[in-house]
């Protein structure tokens, strides 16, 4: 079944911009209460990791258990995580453990009575918990990471931009970069009304995760995009520019569902059975992976289909 794109682009342009605004809208209050767009975690404001070594084996169940207990304490927004244990952690640890139980939490410092506190939270729940190494990142060095993770993004969208100048005419080049801002603000808009409503916070993962929906973006619109400059080699006497590219998006339009459908699927069993520590960083990429088969389809190849238009009714 053919399905007429370019007929309801008018459609896709008002569906991309609810999609969008509730996101901004977030993004904005979230700058103007709590200056940043988006709440970040301890990965960038500095914080402090403490491992413990447990005589039993525990499982995600346990972890849920054990961040409720920590919140109750009063200790914000801990990050928990099960680690392998390997023997050098055996040989130092006083007794034979069998899991290790990673705690993020807030910058402590110095300060013993937090993590008195969180040893005498876990012995409530767990048999003897015991301290094996604990780890700081100060504000400082947090910033410095803030610093990196934006250079690494503003690299990666600099070499995009370089290589769709290269391959691709200007409408095709900007459509496809207009189609990458319009992929990461939603994700990033998504983040920002869970950070407002559910205290969600970004990490190094979630900076990853971005670079990998920047680079999933790309790909799936070049597939649209040459599928459009070849068959214009061809039928650009025999059909119209919008005929054209509604071929060439139901043409592409299996293998792009197809391809995002799989990754979709594996992304999903990685979020409701995989650790807790990766849900946020999955959702990302769920998030990013589907809106970006939406925006190759529906708004970059309308974006083209616009500026055809533009150019026809100014020759």
């Amino acid at each position: 079944m053919k399905v007429h794109v370019v007929k309801y682009r008018i459609l896709w342009m008002v569906l991309s911009a609810i999609l969008l605004l509730p996101g901004i809208c977030a993004m904005i209050y979230s700058t103007v209460t709590f200056h940043s767009p988006l709440k970040v975690g301890i990965d960038y404001t500095g914080g402090t990791i403490l491992q413990y070594g447990l005589k039993q084996k525990i499982d995600n169940s346990d972890l849920t258990t054990a961040r409720d207990n920590l919140q109750k304490i009063g200790v914000e927004n801990p990050y928990l995580q099960i680690l392998n244990v390997n023997s050098t952690q055996q040989e130092n640890t006083q007794s034979v453990i069998n899991s290790i139980i990673s705690i993020r939490t807030k910058f402590i410092g110095e300060s013993t009575d937090e993590v008195d506190k969180i040893t005498n939270a876990l012995s409530e729940q767990f048999e003897s918990p015991e301290l094996i190494q604990v780890s700081s990142v100060g504000p400082t060095m947090g910033k410095e990471l803030f610093k990196n993770s934006l250079i690494a993004v503003g690299l990666a969208f600099l070499g995009i931009c370089i290589y769709l100048s290269i391959r691709f005419k200007f409408d095709y080049a900007l459509a496809a970069l207009l189609g990458i801002f319009h992929d990461v603000i939603f994700v990033s808009g998504v983040f920002a009304i869970l950070g407002l409503v559910y205290n969600v916070q970004i990490d190094g993962l979630f900076i990853t995760a971005i670079l990998t929906v920047i680079g999933f973006s790309v790909h799936d619109t070049i597939v649209v995009f040459d599928r459009i400059r070849e068959n214009l080699r061809y039928y650009s006497k025999k059909m119209s520019f919008g005929e054209i590219v509604d071929a060439s998006v139901n043409q592409t339009m299996a293998r792009s569902i197809n391809t995002s459908l799989t990754t979709l699927i594996t992304l999903c069993a990685l979020y409701f059975f995989g650790g807790v520590t990766t849900k946020d960083f999955v959702l990302a990429m769920i998030l990013g992976i589907a809106i970006g088969t939406y925006s190759s389809i529906f708004f970059c190849s309308m974006l083209v289909d616009f500026w055809n238009d533009k150019q026809t009714v100014a020759a």
